[in-house]
């Protein structure tokens, strides 16, 4: 039973305040429901704020007595446009609809094994088949008819991905209570709109892992390799169909689920295309998925990322710096210079910038050292040492090894493992820099490291895109002092970015990975 059985009505791009965490905060209405509650978009925000809220607790707000936080543009109203412009093309005519299709979160909220997550966007679930005899009650017979706001004709021939949002459920918008949560079994990610059916089936699934075979294992972290064009494979058997799961059902189900937390991508259900990499962590009893993203099999651009998603229950404990190191280390396998697909979202965008500095940063470090890392004093008797290039690390013994603490992902770690660099980086740095050797009046000398290269230089070295290498080192300030028209960088300089930016050193280690 449903609380309106009318299309939502959308209001006017009206402005008001709320009081929001003590704050007030200027909101835009973009629905009402019959019961007073008003779906509010706060003013300057990611739409991921966007909820349902009393309308008691609006206040009309004076524009003029306002200013925006940031400039990023709130939801315009919903003109009733029958027609594209002529000036706009068939895409963009489609991509306009679509935002106004998926404005508004069709789920409130997703249990997802022992979590109950608060959703983010727009996803495009498929209407069960009692979904679909609710929704012969709504004006027009049918889901398919189904009136969208400013949208005046919805058909297969205008874009594929209408017509996966018509069978998304758009009538969902409206709904409150247990009938705007989702169900979703956190092994096989099959959705299911009731919670006594996902009870039933989280009973019957044995699926310990995700398909695919592994391409990363360290410690309790494994990275699994899932196409998803691959045909039926004998997986757990699905309590609810004749048939065995295939991977291509998967990886959608998958992506419905990323979709919820992903706004700037649009979701095909043909993954055939597509590489999904899954991070999971072990525990006795099975792989718990912390997070996945996607790449396609051939990108013309060398996109080594299409989307990428870490759960909201796992996020800020470095799983998605993982995925992205990995990401760039399938490109440096592949002999590719890789960067993710356009446009990144706000998130998407301060996570690559972080690690587009913490790899410049690590790779300046190296340059400017005199000495390697694990390096810090050289012995040798009767002649000067060789400061040109990077010195092997003494051989330890196994007597005499001391016990170290465990590391980020509960195993010890190996101080001799190529951990802070990829394979290869010593010899560039050797070809790139020279050590200048001054003398003291006391007969000692002093060592300095002198490097001249270029942009692009530094880019290859990094595998890094020269216009990402660029954008990371204007951000961070080092591009900053020029002197006709050279930029020069200080240890000193990298040293207070790294400090400033709180550099850490790599999550993945490129012995781990298990790719051919």
């Amino acid at each position: 039973m449903t609380e309106s059985t009318s299309a939502p009505a959308r209001s006017q791009n009206t402005s008001y305040i709320v009081n929001k965490n003590g704050a007030d905060q200027l909101v835009n209405i973009l629905q009402r429901r019959p019961d007073g509650q008003v779906y509010v978009h706060y003013d300057g925000f990611d739409k991921r704020l966007d909820e349902w809220i009393p309308g008691a607790s609006l206040k009309p707000a004076n524009e003029s007595a306002h200013k925006r936080k940031r400039d990023t543009p709130s939801p315009a109203p919903i003109e009733p446009e029958t027609q594209p412009d002529p000036l706009m093309t068939e895409e963009e005519f489609d991509i306009k609809h679509h935002k106004q299709i998926t404005a508004q979160r069709n789920f409130d909220k997703v249990n997802f094994g022992q979590w109950r997550i608060k959703t983010w966007y727009f996803s495009p679930y498929p209407l069960t088949d009692s979904e679909l005899e609710d929704s012969t009650g709504l004006p027009g017979g049918s889901a398919s008819t189904f009136k969208i706001p400013g949208v005046n004709r919805a058909t297969v021939r205008s874009h594929g991905r209408t017509s996966d949002l018509l069978a998304g459920g758009l009538t969902r918008s409206h709904l409150s209570g247990e009938k705007s949560i989702l169900w979703v079994c956190d092994r096989c990610f099959k959705y299911m709109a009731e919670g006594a059916a996902w009870e039933m089936h989280i009973k019957q699934c044995d699926r310990r892992h995700p398909p695919g075979r592994k391409v990363y294992q360290r410690g309790a972290h494994i990275i699994w390799e899932v196409d998803g064009a691959k045909d039926k494979v004998p997986t757990s058997r699905c309590p609810y169909s004749n048939a065995y799961e295939n991977l291509q059902l998967y990886c959608q189900n998958l992506s419905l689920f990323g979709k919820l937390f992903i706004d700037v991508k649009t979701l095909f259900f043909d993954c055939d295309n597509f590489l999904f990499y899954i991070l999971t962590d072990a525990d006795s009893q099975r792989d718990h998925v912390l997070g996945f993203f996607s790449k396609e099999k051939i990108s013309y651009d060398d996109y080594n990322l299409a989307c990428i998603i870490v759960l909201p229950p796992y996020q800020r404990k470095g799983y998605g710096m993982l995925m992205i190191e990995f990401s760039y280390e399938v490109s440096r396998r592949a002999g590719k210079i890789g960067t993710p697909e356009r446009p990144l979202s706000d998130l998407g965008l301060r996570s690559y910038l972080t690690y587009w500095v913490a790899t410049l940063i690590r790779f300046f470090r190296r340059l400017l050292s005199v000495l390697p890392p694990d390096r810090p004093t050289v012995m040798s008797s009767g002649r000067l040492p060789d400061l040109t290039g990077v010195l092997p690390p003494p051989s330890e013994d196994a007597n005499s090894r001391k016990k170290r603490a465990k590391g980020w992902d509960g195993e010890t770690p190996d101080s001799n493992s190529t951990f802070t660099s990829p394979n290869g980086l010593d010899d560039t740095i050797a070809a790139m820099r020279t050590v200048l050797t001054i003398s003291n009046p006391d007969g000692s000398a002093t060592s300095h490291v002198v490097v001249r290269s270029t942009l692009a230089e530094i880019a290859s070295a990094t595998n890094l895109r020269i216009e990402d290498a660029a954008f990371a080192l204007n951000e961070c300030g080092l591009l900053g002092s020029t002197l006709e028209g050279v930029v020069g960088v200080t240890r000193e300089m990298v040293e207070a970015v790294a400090k400033e930016r709180n550099v850490k050193r790599m999550c993945l280690d490129p012995a781990h990975v298990m790719l051919t």
